[in-house]
């Protein structure tokens, strides 16, 4: 019964698509009929409304902490499953037909909440390789690639295995970027496309 609690609050907390949300409150319409149709920060930035975006990452980022902190709370020793919870309700949301984010601001929040030390590599790999390239798909794969990474180094290697599929789903979920990336053509923060 914990297991399965645990599981399903993480997943009410994680399915909550503030992106969705946020833009209508603002009047900016539908965001799923917006740029990429994603729910994420990223498409909300498309909207032109920086601010709205940055809450959007803010609470997406938030809901994973959130979900692994009070599934600790609610039901502890289940924080794992609070994040696999919270993780798969970002990316397949029940409100949204299934049709979530790609879950790279969620797993940020997952991987302070686990492992503050793992979050922050995460953060250093995000927010650098935006700062380099301006490409937000190519910054967010590269993050979540390296919280597996940085768990092993500092010996968190109970969260190995949880970030390794963290990280395949991320991929999974932007394998139309990693088309557009081989081609050359995936667009940049702040251009046009």
């Amino acid at each position: 019964m914990m297991p399965a609690g645990a599981l399903l609050l993480g997943y009410l907390l994680g399915s909550i698509p503030f992106g969705v949300i946020l833009t209508r409150l603002a009047g900016a319409g539908d965001l799923r009929r917006i740029g990429s149709g994603n729910i994420g920060a990223t498409n909300v930035l498309r909207t032109g409304r920086k601010g709205l975006a940055a809450a959007t990452l803010l609470l997406d980022l938030l809901k994973g902490a959130a979900a692994v902190w009070i599934t600790g709370v609610v039901f502890p020793g289940h924080e794992m499953l609070g994040a696999v919870g919270a993780f798969i309700g970002h990316l397949y949301p029940v409100w949204l037909g299934f049709k979530g984010g790609k879950g790279v601001a969620t797993l940020m929040g997952i991987c302070v909440a686990l492992a503050w030390p793992v979050g922050l590599v995460f953060a250093v790999v995000w927010l650098g390789t935006l700062a380099l390239l301006r490409i937000s798909s190519l910054a967010g794969m590269l993050a979540a690639i390296s919280a597996p990474v940085a768990a092993a180094l500092f010996g968190r290697f109970d969260l190995v295995i949880l970030f390794v599929v963290f990280a395949l789903l991320v991929l999974w979920k932007h394998r139309a970027n990693i088309d557009r990336l081989l081609e050359g053509s995936e667009p940049r923060v702040g251009s046009r496309g």
